[in-house]
């Protein structure tokens, strides 16, 4: 890839710039003769210079590789070499000779270069002379009403480039020195009036329209949302009367808000009407709408003064509809009812996108009463959809999976939706050795999913979570069998959890119970079937004199009982090896075997707030704030209140025959990206992740079940490692799953753009995982002192991403800085070397 890189940054980049014309090279501005401190003025630049890496503009370079004129080469080569051309028409045939030129070995490989490269970017004067207004536009914005501009175009050295340079004067800034008001209707007179305190516009404060336009949002708000259904932004205007002669720091600028009345355009000519508050008469729900049929005949039926219209059959209990209109009958118009009414009703996942439509009462001449229709158009009650997907872990080495999703939508008649997946995977079965057999894991089960739009709860709760939340109800339940090569581990887990969002950006998410259930129903056959780790293991009781009883008659481990007796002998009663060596193979075989054998019940509670900036976390300002808390383990404690539980040899108790876990934990995640540059072909961004999670054990258990614990590595965190290799703390652990109970990360990244969808990435990636306040007693795997923050392990790389669209394909390039193992000789990488790399792949951005 380097090599590519190189020779690209050799090639001609004025290639294809036409004779006469020059390659844009660069712009500058200059703001009273000064570098702008606020960079996004260059994003009122109509013309933006081509993108750069490191000062090559690889874009560029990749475009101009490829064949303008490939198709038509490939006509004028066939009418040069006529033997060919009758050859390959006898071959082919005349038709598929002519769409061989359109192929990707002719010219599909040159539009294919073209579509990730980036075209030249010719300097256009005209979009100079734009440039230089918008610039000007933008400072008066500001209030630098007598401000001047221009703009000089400078050839360069190098042939067929220039640059430009912008020139601002901006001049004196006019300040806000009265506020009066103009507003002819006396009802909004006297409700401006009523929020006068909010107003967005002061005294003594510089000009600014984007606060002009931000006020003129927030009365129309206010207005719309108090009754005022035809009340038009456009009525809003402010008069300024400004002194234009003055040029000292004194020039200030009086400002009058005019309200004008309402125009009727529905006479002729228009004629203008004081605006009046409006009232809902009369709300009419038609449940069965379709918008394909000219006439429809319905029935109707009242409900708490709502009219509901159907056809043959009411589908819906008038109850979950009246909830989810969110407008109600002889009541004020208002615009969050409208809008709540959109986001309740799609809540549902019945309809369609709802229509409301408000029209005036007939014969009401003061023209201050609604009647709002609702139609809404039903999704087909039943649906099938069918999907496969590949996967990968550090257990599997490859799987695929296919699925089918059976959807029943109001399954109860309140809206419900109910799905029902099976699904079947295959995969191959990584050893310990690093070897892998091909579909040797098959598993196969299914899930139930039933959604509720609203809270299912014991008793009213709609005072605390009103439907305008979009509140939700899942119940969820599925099942599992795993036939890992005669382990044959069963999962089940289900699922209460409810969500509801106070807006389109906060949402909370409440898991009243959260229960994970793992169980291998033949864990003895492990050795038999795992052939690696019985062999590390025999090798290790035969060099080690392992004791007669666990021998066969060949002087092996017997692969039934004798080995897993073994197993007990020397963690339980302390056998272990002289060899240190020896004891970290022991280890990693009997990890393997625990991990892949131990029976698992989580019983848990949760509860995760998060708030987002947008709903779109590829934006260039996405910022998330998510707090999470979990415990699990207090039912079962419940029961043993009342009627003690059984226990196992470890004095754990069980519940269900199963030791079951109890803990604590609490996390906390906060990213935020940051537009460095704004670019119309894309921009840079610096985007920022930290985390840290604690899981505290207590009661039943001495530590955190494998699948709630903390890892780190992998393509999503510290990429200088793969995943579960790095830590905990500075033991650098050789077994296969390093987890812990504590972790902290924080992750920095600089992402631009190389050419149209094709993004790069800079990284710099922070943490680790800890054991803390648990059972583990080995210091260099625990966080209890200070100077432990040198366990942090530093990693940086580079990263390529391309953009689907719908999601983005990222492969990262991470190697180790610092590395806190205690077996390394030197903790900082000083040589830059291709094997210090570790590739991860991934979907989507990390953060």
């Amino acid at each position: 890839m380097l090599l590519i890189f190189v020779s690209l940054s050799g090639c001609n980049s004025t290639k294809k710039v036409p004779e006469g014309s020059f390659l844009l090279r660069k712009n500058d501005i200059s703001i009273n003769n000064k570098k702008p401190k606020i960079h996004h003025v260059y994003s009122y630049l109509r013309q933006e210079p081509n993108s750069r890496i490191l000062g090559i503009p690889l874009g560029l370079l990749i475009y101009n590789l490829a064949d303008d004129h490939a198709e038509e080469n490939y006509q004028k080569w066939l009418k040069k070499h006529p033997r060919w051309h009758r050859f390959l028409d006898s071959f082919l045939s005349k038709k598929q000779t002519q769409r061989l030129g359109k192929s990707f070995l002719v010219s599909g490989k040159d539009r294919m270069l073209q579509r990730m490269g980036q075209a030249p970017v010719i300097l256009d004067t005209a979009l100079t002379r734009k440039s230089s207004q918008t610039l000007k536009a933008y400072y008066n914005s500001i209030g630098y009403y007598n401000s001047q501009s221009h703009y000089d175009i400078l050839p360069l050295e190098k042939e067929k480039q220039t640059s430009v340079i912008y020139t601002i004067d901006k001049g004196m800034r006019f300040y806000i020195d009265s506020l009066s008001e103009h507003i002819l209707s006396p009802e909004v007179d006297s409700l401006y009036r009523k929020y006068l305190g909010e107003r967005l516009i002061k005294k003594g404060e510089h000009y600014s329209l984007e606060k002009f336009t931000n006020e003129r949002t927030r009365i129309t708000n206010i207005l719309r949302n108090n009754g005022f259904y035809n009340f038009q932004q456009s009525a809003i205007d402010f008069t300024i009367a400004r002194d234009t002669v003055t040029y000292n720091r004194d020039s200030l600028i009086n400002v009058t808000t005019t309200i004008a009345n309402y125009t009727d355009r529905s006479t002729d000519p228009p004629t203008e009407k004081p605006y009046k508050a409006h009232h809902i008469k009369k709300v009419y729900i038609y449940t069965d709408y379709d918008s394909s049929l000219q006439t429809t005949t319905y029935d109707s039926v009242e409900y708490k003064g709502i009219t509901y219209y159907y056809r043959n059959k009411l589908r819906y209990r008038k109850q979950t509809l009246y909830d989810a209109i969110a407008l109600r009958s002889n009541s004020l118009y208002r615009d969050i009812d409208r809008n709540n009414a959109y986001r309740q009703i799609n809540n549902l996942r019945s309809f369609k996108y709802p229509n409301i439509q408000y029209h005036y009462v007939a014969k009401d001449s003061l023209e201050r009463t609604l009647i709002a229709d609702i139609f809404l158009e039903p999704l087909s009650r039943f649906s099938i959809e069918a999907s496969t997907e590949l996967s990968r872990s550090s257990i599997q080495e490859f799987g695929i999976g296919f699925s089918t999703s059976f959807i029943a939508r109001n399954v109860f008649r309140g809206a419900e939706t109910l799905e029902i997946t099976p699904r079947i995977t295959m995969g191959a079965q990584e050893f310990l050795d690093g070897s892998s057999a091909f579909f040797n894991v098959f598993e196969y089960g299914g899930g139930l999913r039933l959604t509720i739009p609203r809270i299912w709860f014991f008793g009213k709760v709609e005072s605390l979570i009103p439907y305008s939340k979009t509140p939700q109800t899942i119940l969820q339940f599925s099942t599992s069998t795993q036939q890992n090569i005669g382990l044959d581990k069963q999962k089940t887990t289900g699922v209460l959890r409810y969500t509801w969002s106070p807006n389109t950006v906060n949402r909370n998410i409440l898991e009243l119970l959260d229960v994970e259930f793992v169980r291998n129903k033949n864990p003895h056959n492990y050795f038999r079937i795992y052939r690696t780790s019985y062999e590390t293991l025999n090798k290790l009781a035969k060099k080690n004199n392992a004791p007669a009883q666990f021998l066969d008659n060949n002087g092996n481990l017997d692969d039934q009982v004798g080995a897993y007796n073994y197993i007990d002998y020397v963690v339980q009663q302390g056998n272990w090896y002289g060899n240190p060596q020896d004891n970290l193979d022991f280890a990693n075989i009997y990890q393997r075997y625990n991990r892949l054998t131990k029976n698992d019940l989580i019983l848990a509670s949760s509860f995760t707030y998060m708030s987002n900036s947008t709903m779109n976390y590829y934006e260039s300002d996405y910022e998330q704030f998510r707090v999470k808390v979990e415990t699990a383990g207090n039912i079962p404690q419940l029961f043993n209140i009342i009627r003690k539980l059984p226990t196992d040899e470890q004095g754990q108790r069980k519940f269900l025959d199963v030791t079951y876990a109890q803990y604590a934990k609490a996390e906390l995640e906060y990213i935020k990206h940051i537009p460095l540059s704004i670019r119309k072909n894309g921009g840079e961004v610096f985007a920022f992740r930290t985390f840290i999670g604690f899981a505290k054990p207590y009661g039943n258990a001495n530590s955190i079940p494998f699948s709630r614990s903390y890892f780190a590595g992998g393509s999503n965190d510290n990429r200088g490692w793969r995943a579960y290799a790095l830590g905990p703390g500075s033991s650098g652990s050789p077994l296969e799953f390093n987890e812990a109970n504590f972790k902290f990360t924080t992750n920095a990244e600089y992402r631009f753009t190389i050419a149209n969808s094709l993004k790069g990435a800079l990284f710099l990636d922070v943490g680790n995982v800890w054991h803390f306040l648990d059972n583990e007693e080995d210091t260099d795997y625990k966080l209890d002192r200070f100077s432990d923050i040198s366990d942090l392990g530093l990693a940086t790389g580079f990263g390529l991403r391309y953009d689907m669209s719908y999601f983005v394909i990222r492969g990262d390039f991470g190697m180790k800085l610092y590395n806190p193992s205690k077996y390394v000789d030197s903790h900082w990488t000083t040589k830059l070397r291709l094997s210090n790399f570790v590739f991860n792949i991934g979907i989507n951005y990390p953060f």
